[in-house]
């Protein structure tokens, strides 16, 4: 994700190299890359490194003391729980995102951001698809709404060890597909690539992994298969900038807590769902496309906004907010961290400041931490 942000960055239209004359200052650093190398490491200076030398450094340049990093952006290209350690812990993790107060000014972009923090945002994981111009957009959303699908649901994935994170939620899911004359997965009759498979089915299911979200997600979307959630922090509290708020026009929310518990059954909920709302939920999905997908970098003359150009949007428009609370002498509202900044996004429109009750509270605060 950092590599094709910053190919897209290089070659967009309005690129600076002015940065008192810039709406907003990208950092071109791949976070990511470096926290690969040595998340392993239990050295914690060594692990730290890079990123507090990085950090020293821009804090200490004019560009950062204008705004007070406000207006700067950073793309990690990997979960936000790696950049997350706090400085006097040894747990999992760098500190990039807690090395000092200041550093949470900046925006940060991830493919799985945190609920509890205000300054991070998560983007599409990067799929299989990178046009090069609108017809092959188009062609591809054509060739879905045309595809044979010969299975009402699948799950392209592995089990878990049932004593790891969610093991369980893969295990019962894994289980009823087995059991099931209607549902296919990988390594069921020969199905071994994942792509065929999620655009033969209906129905894709999307548990939580390692983390709550999946690469998988954007696959199914791309196939055009609705995808099926089991937790509202894996795509509804992440993908705010690309999904639609109603997340019952795209998408089936069935509580992870009820298919551990084996109080329901996947294909009963799937089957009650009427044919034509099926398939109104699957052209919303396909319409999706464009919009979950990073289109090739050196793309020209399209005109449809793939993932980049939606968030780049939502970026420039949050620092602009921004910068009108800083001359007001404020903070604006959403640049708070704590245990309700992820209703801003998902709740509040432009103007409003209040949040209130959410139905997803009772997943959101089940649990102090990532779980």
């Amino acid at each position: 994700l950092s590599i094709i942000f910053h190919a897209r960055m290089r070659r967009y239209e309005c690129l600076t190299a002015d940065p008192a004359a810039a709406d907003v200052v990208y950092i071109p650093f791949y976070a990511g890359l470096d926290a690969a190398m040595h998340l392993s490491n239990q050295d914690l200076a060594v692990r730290d490194a890079l990123s507090r030398d990085l950090m020293d450094w821009v804090a200490r340049r004019p560009e950062w003391r204008a705004m007070g990093g406000r207006d700067h952006l950073l793309v990690s290209g990997r979960g936000t729980w790696d950049f997350l350690r706090s400085p006097d812990s040894t747990g999992w993790g760098n500190t990039l995102m807690t090395y000092d107060l200041a550093i949470r000014n900046a925006t940060f972009l991830s493919t799985e951001a945190s609920p509890r923090h205000g300054n991070d945002f998560a983007l599409p994981f990067p799929s299989h698809f990178h046009p090069t111009s609108d017809a092959q957009v188009t062609g591809w959303q054509d060739r879905m709404r045309r595809r044979d699908r010969a299975w009402l649901w699948c799950f392209a994935g592995w089990p878990r060890a049932q004593g790891i994170g969610m093991g369980p939620e893969r295990a019962e899911i894994i289980e009823q597909c087995g059991n099931s004359s209607r549902c296919s997965m990988l390594g069921k009759l020969n199905h071994y690539v994942p792509m065929r498979l999620l655009g033969s089915a209906e129905f894709c299911m999307q548990p939580r992994g390692d983390g709550y979200t999946r690469k998988s997600t954007f696959d199914a979307i791309l196939a055009g298969c609705i995808p099926v959630f089991f937790h509202p922090v894996s795509a509804y509290l992440q993908y705010t900038w690309h999904l639609p708020r109603d997340y019952r026009s795209y998408s089936v929310f069935i509580p992870h807590g009820e298919v551990v518990a084996r109080n329901v059954s996947i294909e009963e909920v799937l089957r009650k769902i009427p044919s034509g709302r099926v398939a109104q939920m699957r052209e919303r999905v396909i319409q999706l496309i464009p919009t979950v997908m990073y289109r090739h970098p050196a793309a020209k003359e399209v005109t449809f906004k793939d993932a980049f150009d939606v968030a780049l949007e939502r970026v420039l428009h949050r620092v602009a907010k921004r910068r009108r609370a800083v001359a007001d002498g404020r903070e604006y509202v959403d640049s708070v961290d704590g245990r309700d900044s992820w209703k801003y996004d998902l709740m509040l429109e432009d103007g409003q400041n209040k949040i209130g009750p959410h139905e997803f509270d009772q997943y959101v605060y089940m649990n102090a931490t990532k779980d």
